[in-house]
């Protein structure tokens, strides 16, 4: 057995989501910040994350985080989220699955019934409360990045469905939000490659007519998901189909989105704070938020938002490449 690159791994779901937490074998990636060692992995490093996510290690919904050291002094560690789409500025359901490793692993101090770790992210310092029984994290509670709405009823002509309505929102990355009935689609997975399609069809649009940009970073921008839901979702219980560039959909609720769909529901008038949300995914799992607090980003009202779910340690590996592989970086079917 020979290999030139060997990854150290604990794989994790989070409410039915993969994260590959990558725990060894990735030295300091440069830059003063995490938001400044992403941009250096986008433009130097991208083999390593397609070395990971796409085939034959990783598959089509692919998801993993980047153990770093932390850029801050008011953090424990620094992450970066890796995935088939890109490098994300954030990750809910990745950062649910880290926090989760670092308790089980000992990688963090650990104290029941609550153990707090404190991560360096791309999108700005998250908070993760960790409820812990015997040594094993049985929920994670995020404190995530602010969110806000972006624009509401704003529409967009789509090839093949016409005008399309949505609501833009952030919460660590822009989500369309569209009522799933106002494309002629339902709610259920056998029609899922049609709804992947809409989806797909509604991030060109909304990226050529009306890209979205962060007021404060510019390095984040675009829409890469659509955040369709099912009829009768509201501000109590809300269920998504999540699509995802470049064709997926989250397996988990989505973090970052569930914090994006608080923000809207919030801007519409119509989630106080303080209040239960449930939102719930394609495959039934849930995430349970609420929104703590208002603030503003770059001149925009904007909420804090907190939700929790659960994540499992599925399998830990070291990930190796021969140098006779032909497929060093990975591949795409």
């Amino acid at each position: 057995m020979r290999s030139i690159r060997t990854l150290s791994a604990v794989d994790s779901h989070t409410e039915g989501m993969p994260t590959r937490v990558i725990t060894g074998g990735v030295a300091p990636i440069p830059g003063d910040t995490m938001a400044a060692r992403r941009r250096h992995f986008i433009d130097h490093l991208d083999d390593l994350r397609r070395f990971l996510v796409d085939e034959p290690r990783g598959h089509p919904a692919m998801s993993g985080a980047i153990l770093q050291p932390p850029t801050r002094p008011d953090a424990d560690w620094g992450v970066l989220y890796v995935e088939v789409s890109g490098v994300l500025p954030m990750c809910g359901h990745g950062t649910i699955g880290v926090a989760t490793v670092l308790v089980e692993t000992g990688m963090v101090p650990v104290t029941e019934p609550e153990t707090l770790v404190r991560l360096d992210t791309p999108a700005g310092l998250v908070h993760a409360r960790v409820e812990v029984r015997d040594g094993v994290a049985e929920r994670v509670t995020l404190r995530n990045v602010d969110a806000f709405a972006v624009e509401l009823d704003a529409t967009v002509p789509v090839p093949g469905l016409g005008e399309v309505r949505y609501d833009m929102a952030y919460g660590g990355n822009f989500y369309a939000v569209v009522d799933l009935e106002s494309v002629g689609l339902p709610f259920d997975r056998a029609r899922k490659h049609d709804i992947l399609d809409a989806g797909l069809r509604i991030m060109a649009a909304v990226n050529e007519h009306n890209r979205p940009q962060h007021p404060v970073d510019e390095h984040i921008g675009g829409c890469k998901h659509v955040q369709f839901l099912a009829p009768g979702s509201d501000a109590k219980l809300s269920r998504n189909a999540m699509a995802i560039h470049p064709g997926w959909f989250d397996r988990s609720p989505c973090g970052t989105g569930t914090s994006a769909r608080m923000a809207q529901l919030h801007a519409r008038g119509e989630l106080p704070l303080h209040t239960e949300f449930v939102n719930e995914s394609f495959i039934g799992t849930r995430f349970t938020g609420q929104l703590l607090g208002t603030t503003e980003v770059g001149g925009l009202p904007a909420v804090v938002p907190e939700f929790s779910g659960r994540a499992w340690i599925t399998g830990t590996a070291n990930y190796l490449l021969d140098p006779r592989d032909p497929f060093p970086t990975g591949f795409v079917l």
